[in-house]
């Protein structure tokens, strides 16, 4: 059976990269690299850097294949997701199909770690229930942004003895800061969701590029800082042509 190895490559270093992702790399028959257009070609080049400085098999190839682009016109948020990933569970089934041999071995590599916030794992799971390629998967986990944030910033996630959330930009934006927990790490935020908080005292740790030599980090009182961080983002996606960044907010100690 085809064996569909989903490795998680870090945040933009590639020194994340663990041994055991290293090794699984080297055992996979055909490296699979996306293509999200020429703003985001960076990431494509760092999949190649990767691949070029770990993957010593010689019989191992790669495949790059163009991601298609979520529609942002759609009435439903969920539902152009849901398009977008059925779309691109179209061509995992193929490059699964054509690309891995019935005993072979393909790999994923996935920016961050494949548990969170990314679809690989939905993605191939849809594939996988379609019934149409058979295949077996096995998932290696990496350095996530949350970790690459809170290394940037040498702080510890949580307070002694309580919990943080990890949400989204849409989430906090509709919800402000949660009430059962004092720690929020957000994510996905393209509209600067940090802007509507209402609490202004909140301190917010937020980076971008995390990891990568481009790494920028800003931390302070919100109120203090927030116009800061949106004029740096925006210069920073102006002159890379594209922005991953995430940030963590903390309530002021009453």
């Amino acid at each position: 059976m085809r064996k569909i190895f989903v490795v998680g490559i870090g945040t933009g270093n590639p020194e994340h990269v663990t041994i055991q992702a290293v090794n699984a790399l080297n055992r996979a028959d055909v490296l699979f690299i996306p293509d999200k257009g020429e703003k985001k070609s960076e990431l494509a080049e760092l999949r190649r850097e990767i691949c070029d400085r770990f993957v010593t098999n010689p019989h191992c190839r790669r495949v790059e294949f163009e991601m298609p682009l979520r529609a942002e016109c759609s009435d439903s948020y969920r539902k152009s997701v849901d398009d977008w990933h059925a779309a691109i569970a179209e061509i995992y089934e193929r490059l699964i199909r054509e690309e891995v041999g019935e005993n072979g071995a393909g790999a994923f590599l996935i920016w961050g770690d494949p548990s969170l916030y990314d679809s690989a794992l939905r993605i191939l799971e849809r594939v996988s229930t379609s019934g149409n390629v058979a295949f077996e998967q096995e998932v290696i986990p990496g350095i996530t942004a949350i970790q690459a944030l809170a290394a940037g910033h040498r702080m510890a996630l949580n307070r002694i003895g309580d919990p943080f959330l990890v949400t989204t930009g849409r989430r906090l934006a509709e919800n402000g800061l949660p009430e059962n927990a004092d720690t929020a790490v957000v994510l996905l935020d393209g509209q600067q969701a940090f802007r509507s908080v209402a609490d202004k005292d909140a301190m917010i740790y937020w980076g971008a590029y995390l990891g990568t030599p481009d790494e920028i980090l800003v931390s302070g009182r919100l109120g203090d800082v927030e116009s800061e961080i949106v004029r740096l983002r925006e210069e920073a996606r102006h002159r890379h042509g594209w922005i991953m960044d995430t940030y963590l907010l903390r309530k002021p100690k009453r």
